[in-house]
């Protein structure tokens, strides 16, 4: 059975936090000073399990989902994760399994996740200055065991691989030249992010935003590109192709080219609440009719009504907002 929403958007991607813990803290998402050592994360009780993760994905795909990703927090630092892999590779009708992750524990964890069944990764990197990179993931982490486990998911049998950066102006913005052509020689697909008003933590300001066509007009100006179609509807990224054939950027422009119109996404938290978008007040909750013996019916019907009546566009009307929105998720809790 498949869905639509309000604006019929089809159901086709479902987004899986399988933690809301991070070994980074991130300025533009776990900033250090809010989440210090004292920060109470959930408990381990709370997270869904392998199985009802499986459970609630086996009746996603039966609504229309067909990409899955696997997020955070840091979805590495849950135990065994390739076990949970393991266990979505084998349900049916999954066309896309991939995984987001700042890849400081992938070096001991690509070989068994392609094993266990995993199909693609992306990483997180905003850049390759190694000062900027430990002032931004809050840690002080340099870049060498981010680029050891971007090599490690290629000898995997990763490739390509995704490689996301977050653009903040007067941060990191006048290295994306330097990421582009780093990327590009070693056949990866880099994308740029606008950094946008996730949760409400982060210190979000409209004059740090980097436009993509800046991101694009810049790379441009020393590796020409052309515009690409994108490969599917609600693909968020906006794809550019190397005028000489060698390799493509994207770039996601939530904040000055919103795609809402288009957006297919689903979210699932940790504790087992769905959201219908990336910057959501409040989601539902599934984790009690699961573990309350709901049957597949029920939980498939919980869903849909969700779905049903979900007309968010925050990306397409938050301009015309009087005031800012207080209580949106945080990112690290539902995944980017």
């Amino acid at each position: 059975m498949l869905i639509a929403d309000r604006l019929d958007r089809p159901f086709r991607d479902l987004r899986v936090s399988v933690t809301d813990r991070c070994n980074f803290r991130c300025r533009y998402c776990m900033p250090a000073e809010i989440y210090g050592e004292r920060y109470q994360f959930l408990p381990r009780e709370d997270l869904l399990t392998f199985e009802e993760i499986t459970r609630v994905v086996g009746i996603c795909v039966g609504l229309g989902a067909v990409k899955i990703r696997l997020t955070g927090g840091e979805p590495l630092v849950r135990n065994d994760l390739e076990r949970l892999v393991g266990d979505l590779a084998a349900v049916d009708g999954v066309a896309d399994l991939t995984l987001t992750t700042n890849a400081y524990l992938l070096p001991q964890k690509a070989s068994a996740l392609k094993e266990a069944g995993l199909h693609r990764v992306s990483v997180s990197l905003d850049t390759l200055d190694d000062e900027i990179f430990r002032e931004m993931n809050g840690r002080g982490f340099g870049t060498a065991k981010v680029l050891e486990g971007i090599a490690a998911a290629e000898t995997a049998g990763f490739h390509p691989i995704k490689v996301n950066a977050v653009v903040q102006r007067g941060v990191n913005d006048h290295t994306v030249v330097e990421l582009a052509r780093y990327f590009r020689e070693r056949g990866h697909i880099m994308r740029f992010i606008e950094y946008m008003d996730v949760g409400t933590r982060n210190g979000w300001r409209m004059d740090q935003v980097v436009p993509a066509d800046e991101i694009v007009a810049r790379i441009d100006a020393e590796m020409p590109l052309e515009p690409m179609d994108g490969n599917y509807r609600g693909e968020v990224a906006l794809r550019y192709r190397y005028a000489d054939g060698r390799g493509e950027i994207g770039v996601i422009a939530s904040v000055t080219k919103p795609f809402c119109g288009d957006c297919t996404r689903l979210r699932l938290s940790p504790e087992g609440s769905i959201y219908t978008c990336l910057f959501s007040s409040q989601g539902t909750d599934l984790r009690t009719p699961l573990r309350d013996g709901a049957g597949d019916d029920e939980l498939q019907s919980l869903i849909t009504s969700v779905w049903n009546v979900r007309e968010d566009r925050y990306s397409e009307t938050r301009t015309s907002l009087t005031s800012p929105v207080r209580d949106k998720v945080e990112m690290y809790h539902i995944g980017g």
